[in-house]
């Protein structure tokens, strides 16, 4: 019993609360985490690449190299006490060398711009403006993808729903510096969508 209660207060540092250690239950150590932090990883390569089954893959990969580079501490039973910020760092560096190594990637995604012109108005959709908009958020992931390493995470973190302070622990921040390289990446992205504009 006592054993147990030194896990439960272990998980409540790792995890934040009595509530996060309670939904996930009181597994293994890397169960836990990897109960309590999946959806966010998927949430955060998604954001990054706009695909379901892409941002899977990378939660995976990222929870597969987290065992491989904590198996000591998690056979010992430890909780890694900075394991959610590694976590939402990985996630997002992962999914940033995805999208830069995308060898075809401008043929799905003419292909995609293809297959939506083809299809019929449905109600007030509007195939032109639909195929508009994949183009766009196309646009946007590849000027992304151009950006420094830094102000491509801290955009895909903070608009994946971290906090200031998630973000900030992922990046290795102070907190108040969250808001400075978020302005900073924001008007880097809108540098990059202009100069990628043809005129």
């Amino acid at each position: 019993m006592e054993a147990r209660s030194t896990m439960a207060v272990r998980m409540i540092g790792a995890y934040g609360s009595v509530r996060d250690v309670q939904d996930v239950g009181m597994a293994d150590p890397f169960e836990c985490l990897f109960g309590a932090e999946y959806a966010t990883v998927v949430a955060i390569a998604s954001r990054v690449l706009a695909d379901a089954h892409e941002a899977e893959d990378v939660a995976q990969e990222v929870f597969v190299q987290f065992h491989r580079t904590y198996a000591r501490d998690l056979r010992a039973g430890h909780i890694v006490p900075h394991a959610r910020p590694w976590l939402h760092a990985a996630a997002v560096h992962t999914a940033l060398n995805v999208i830069r190594g995308r060898r075809r990637r401008a043929q799905r995604e003419q292909a995609e711009f293809g297959a939506h012109e083809r299809l019929h108005s449905v109600g007030d959709d509007d195939p032109a403006h639909m195929a508009e908009q994949k183009e766009r958020r196309a646009e946007v992931r590849a000027a992304l993808a151009r950006l420094p390493t830094r102000s491509a995470a801290v955009l895909a973190l903070r608009y994946s729903g971290l906090s200031y302070a998630e973000t900030a622990a992922a990046l290795g921040v102070n907190i108040g510096q969250v808001g400075t390289l978020l302005r900073r990446a924001e008007a880097a992205l809108r540098k990059e969508m202009t100069h990628a504009t043809p005129r």
